[in-house]
């Protein structure tokens, strides 16, 4: 599909999903690239209803053939909705989830779009400064922020399973390990190493349950260049589980640039901790960042090894795939190899 026919056919459903619109036209629609999860597009929409003249900028997520990682798209729609309008978090509004593939070719979901940013490469932290500080605290107080949402009623509950809290590390080491194993096209002995360490040594149970972003990191955010977060993306991963799964992600050495003096290449640890503390309501547990931690390098690895295979058998040539299959998967088994052998008293 053209993105002239993606357009003209987007045009007619908004229009239908938009209480009182009429002559809605799309003014102008961009791919954005990037990620490999959802086709992602930045569309500007105007129309007419009862009280005038209308202008909206949208974001459209749609289904690839096939993505970096296996999402389903009603839960990441019910994550941003759990977020929205809570505890401050700049998070988009969630307009309408489209589920019939004859609409756009692929299902699909609209939210809103927030202006005023850019994202940063988390492959050059460095270009944070002289901010970055500043982009940490916001960075930590969100990261807790998410964490302290009350999950009861909120509306991802409605779509996913809630685990019992000693439940959280296994379901995860589960699904990831299954990744590993179906998508690898050969022997993983470090990812099989680090899966019978986790599975021998589990971590504390949850402090609590909360909604887990399951991607937090740099280049999942907007910021203004002044050391300001103004919109999190990026949610087709959230689920609910132990809130220490998205710190351990978050402060990952891949993101960050192999800086282990600040957390997530951005604060000093003490205070980024003490943000994370207050924010979350939850206390930080050494054995627990410990754990996940480690497991944060297997779970890239799944990400990198599935999306590696994706590439391989031509299901989907967005190029990203190919270069996380061989860069990225490279850093995180090396990190991996480093952390169990130090276990063992072994240096390598």
């Amino acid at each position: 599909m053209t993105e002239q026919d993606l357009a003209a056919k987007f045009a007619a459903y908004a229009e239908g999903q938009i209480p009182g619109a009429r002559n809605l036209r799309v003014t102008a629609i961009n791919r954005i690239h990037g990620g490999a999860s959802r086709q992602t597009y930045s569309i500007d929409i105007a129309y007419e209803d009862a009280t005038g003249p209308k202008v909206k900028g949208v974001i459209l997520r749609r289904d690839p053939p096939d993505s970096l990682i296996d999402t389903e798209r009603r839960v990441e729609f019910a994550a941003i909705r759990s977020a929205f309008g809570k505890a401050d978090i700049p998070v988009p509004e969630a307009l309408f989830l489209e589920t019939d593939s004859d609409v756009l070719g692929a299902p699909f979901f609209v939210m809103g779009r927030l202006e005023g940013g850019t994202p940063l490469n988390p492959f050059k932290i460095e270009e944070a400064d002289p901010h970055g500080a500043a982009l940490g605290r916001d960075f930590f107080r969100y990261l807790g922020a998410i964490a302290s949402l009350d999950i009861e009623a909120a509306p991802i509950c409605r779509e996913i399973d809630t685990p019992a809290p000693d439940a959280c590390w296994k379901r995860e080491l589960d699904y990831w390990a299954k990744e590993i194993r179906e998508n690898a096209r050969e022997p993983q002995p470090v990812a099989e190493a680090a899966i019978r360490y986790l599975r021998a040594n589990p971590p504390p149970a949850a402090q609590k349950l909360s909604l887990v972003h399951g991607d937090y990191r740099t280049g999942n955010y907007l910021q203004d260049g002044e050391g300001h977060i103004t919109a999190i993306l990026d949610w087709e991963m959230a689920h609910l589980g132990d809130p220490y799964e998205d710190l351990a992600w978050a402060t990952d050495l891949l993101w960050c640039g192999n800086d282990t003096e600040r957390a997530a290449g951005l604060l000093p640890w003490p205070e980024a901790i003490a943000i994370w503390q207050d924010a979350s309501g939850c206390k930080f547990d050494p054995a627990a960042f410990e754990w996940w931690s480690l497991f944060a390098h297997l779970k890239g690895l799944g990400i990198w090894i599935s999306s590696a295979r994706a590439f391989a058998d031509a299901r989907n040539d967005d190029p990203i795939l190919a270069f996380s299959g061989w860069f990225t998967h490279c850093a995180h088994e090396l990190m991996l190899a480093h952390r169990l052998a130090a276990k063992n008293g072994v240096a390598i």
